[in-house]
Formats: structure tokens, C-alpha cells, sequence
């Protein structure tokens, strides 16, 4: 296999661009949370926001996404995209997310992956599953409102995880 380079890993840093890391202070529902982040996702990656909604809603009915601790890592595949692509929101007050441990998110790590990307999507979940189960990294998280800072330290959590 003369030739051929090794793959190169995934990191957070190819998925979530700075100007998808949002603080929110007002979002009253999980219903509502999809919308903005149909929203976010039309205005960033060109994205339907109505299909967006839809694919997140549909993932949603199959069981929850809150992974507890605070955390909630809503996932969809849709058409039109090129590759994995992430959306990260801290929340300023809690919503009740029908996590596992039954405690309200703050924490947000939307991806959205094409619908044939097989195992990208699932690395990609991987990833961001690993990141947030960090309670440094959450702790750094939540003590932040700057998206910039936020990113960073995103972005950051996964080198030093891997070194």
C-alpha cells in the first residue's frame, strides 16, 4: 500500500466552526431549543432549518439525547451536507431535556452528519460523547459566557485528552 497516508483523526476542531459556539439565555423548551438550533444551522452550514427540526425531533423519539450531568448531545443525518458539522450551546438557565439522570442540560453539542456518512458519524459522536463526559472540560464550560473562549476550550479538550 505504497503511497497511501494514514487517516487522519477526527477532532473537534474540523466539526464546530467559532461562530457555531452560542451562549442562550432564554430557551423554554426542547421544542424550542431544535428550532434555534434549525436556525443556527441554516444561517452557518446552509441547512434547511424546517428538515433540521424534523431529523432532530425524529432521533429525539427514539430515546433521549441527554446524556446526563448536564449534558445533551442531540444528533441527525440530513441531506446537503458535505460532512460532520457541530453546533455547541451553553445554556444561562437549565432545561429539562429528559436526560438519563433526569437532571435539566446546560451543555449542547448538536451534530448533524450526511445522511450516508456511516462511520464519520458515529466517530463524530464518539468524540463529542468523550469531550463532554470530561468534568474539567464541563467545569471550564459552564464557567465561560465568551463563545470564543468556549471554542477553545473545545477545541483544546480533545489534544490534551489524546496526549
Amino acid at each position: 500500500m505504497q503511497g497511501t497516508l494514514p487517516e487522519r483523526p477526527m477532532d473537534i476542531s474540523s466539526i464546530l466552526l467559532p461562530s457555531a459556539v452560542r451562549v442562550m439565555s432564554t430557551v423554554t423548551s426542547k421544542k424550542r431549543l431544535f428550532q434555534d438550533l434549525g436556525d443556527i444551522a441554516q444561517a452557518i452550514y446552509g441547512l434547511d432549518a424546517t428538515a433540521t427540526v424534523d431529523a432532530l425531533q425524529e432521533r429525539e423519539s427514539l430515546g433521549p439525547t441527554g446524556v446526563g450531568h448536564g449534558v445533551a448531545l442531540p444528533h441527525a443525518r440530513l441531506h446537503g451536507l458535505e460532512q460532520v458539522r457541530g453546533i455547541f450551546l451553553r445554556l444561562e438557565k437549565p432545561l429539562d431535556f429528559d436526560a438519563v439522570d433526569r437532571q435539566p442540560v446546560d451543555l449542547i453539542f448538536a451534530l448533524f452528519a450526511p445522511k450516508d456518512s456511516g462511520v464519520d458519524h458515529l466517530k463524530a459522536l464518539a468524540l463529542v460523547s468523550r469531550t463532554m463526559r470530561d468534568a474539567g472540560t464541563c467545569a471550564k464550560l459552564r464557567a465561560n459566557s465568551d463563545p470564543a473562549a468556549l471554542h477553545g476550550v473545545l477545541t483544546a479538550a480533545r489534544s490534551t485528552q489524546a496526549a
